[in-house]
């Protein structure tokens, strides 16, 4: 699988593009279908301390494009929360196809 990372506002992380990484791979060897990933974290202003990190994640596999969006006070509450998304809609297409 082909991970793409972007920032917006942000400068680069080695430490979050790794810990990014790890958790993709792991839903790249359970869902094999799977081809790319692209990342992108951006900051916005908001009224909100708890909000604010954005992660954006959008799987490319056959068929539709899946796609989360998290926002939280650090982005590695953001990435959990996207991969979490991701992983609960590539569930339910996998159990989609099964049936048929």
């Amino acid at each position: 699988m082909q991970i793409i990372f972007e920032y917006h506002d942000v400068s680069a992380s080695e430490a979050l593009e790794q810990t990014t990484t790890e958790k993709l791979e792991k839903l790249g060897s359970k869902y094999g279908d799977v081809i790319r990933a692209d990342v992108f974290f951006k900051t916005e202003n908001t009224t909100s301390d708890e909000t604010g990190k954005i992660c954006n994640i959008r799987l490319s596999l056959p068929g539709p494009r899946l796609f989360a969006e998290a926002s939280h006070d650090n982005f590695s509450d953001s990435v959990s929360e996207s991969i979490n998304d991701i992983e609960r809609q590539l569930r339910k297409r996998k159990e989609k196809m099964s049936t048929y």
